[in-house]
């Protein structure tokens, strides 16, 4: 199942998405509310949604919203992807890069991203992400996959110079307004087994900037969230983000390629669709606020 969580005439719903047009599953199925967190806690309502029926409208008329409002703890892989790695200048590790993201730091696919006033190095990744079902501890690699509720796209909009202020890369990653997700979460029947052998690639107009595949990874889907569970318990709705292929713009040569204002970067996952944010200076959005 296609899952879109967006806004008509300012109300929010959860519409499910057959091709370009969208019917809205709050309006059918009130149980379901406004974002996905009740379809992940009641999965007795996933069989409703699949099955409602309701007047469809075109998916252009929806704004997208983040699939989870408040969504739990969002870890993200570092290093996942060989060749960004030695893009990068790192050894390759035995155990992933792990760090967290604020909520303050992501938002809906296709909302500004915001490059900071303090930094010009604003850098793109493409990213699969998973969004937890089912919650525990301590799950085997062999389960994992159980435990998912669906995938998205995330762009893990990074502040390279700030990123590389300390060791620890929190301040680079959480940056307001510079994560993008969704705008559709796909359930993992429609996919293949963890996602893999998806084409993944970002682009701003026609200049490809990254291009790779899910398969490329070093750790896939069940493997992460075994290894993210070893030391954590998982919730319903928490985000994991995968980790991005090479093709960063720090690292290109010559370069680097930050990301402008007046641009819109893409990312798009074969079978999930596209991710787009166009990037806004944040002084400009201060001056517009203030007029």
């Amino acid at each position: 199942m296609r899952l879109l969580v967006g806004t008509v005439d300012g109300a929010q719903g959860v519409y499910r998405v057959e091709g370009d047009r969208a019917i809205n599953l709050t309006d059918a199925l009130p149980d379901v509310g406004t974002d996905l967190s009740a379809l992940i806690a009641l999965p007795a309502l996933m069989a409703q949604a699949a099955a409602a029926e309701g007047p469809a409208l075109d998916i252009v008329a929806i704004t997208p919203a983040l699939p989870v409002t408040a969504p739990g703890t969002i870890i993200c892989l570092g290093l996942n992807y060989v060749e960004h790695i030695r893009e990068g200048g790192y050894d390759i590790p035995d155990y992933p890069a792990l760090f967290m993201r604020g909520r303050s730091s992501v938002m809906a696919a296709g909302a500004p991203m915001v490059r900071p006033a303090c930094s010009e190095q604003l850098d793109y990744e493409a990213e699969l992400m998973v969004i937890i079902g089912k919650g525990g501890r301590h799950i085997a690699e062999a389960d994992a996959l159980d435990h998912v509720f669906g995938y998205t796209i995330f762009n893990d909009g990074s502040v390279r110079d700030y990123q590389r202020k300390t060791h620890q890369w929190t301040p680079g990653k959480n940056f307001d307004n510079t994560g993008a997700i969704g705008p559709v979460v796909v359930t993992p029947e429609d996919l293949p087994q963890g996602a893999a052998g998806l084409k993944i690639e970002s682009r701003v107009g026609s200049e490809i900037l990254q291009s790779s595949n899910t398969g490329n990874m070093i750790w896939g889907v069940a493997q992460a969230i075994a290894i993210i569970s070893g030391y954590t318990t998982l919730q319903p709705g928490d985000h994991i983000a995968l980790g991005t292929p090479p093709g960063v713009g720090h690292a290109k040569k010559p370069g680097p390629r930050w990301l402008r204002p007046g641009e819109t970067v893409e990312v798009e996952i074969e079978k999930l669709g596209i991710c787009a944010s166009p990037v806004t200076d944040e002084g400009d959005q201060t001056r517009q606020a203030a007029e």
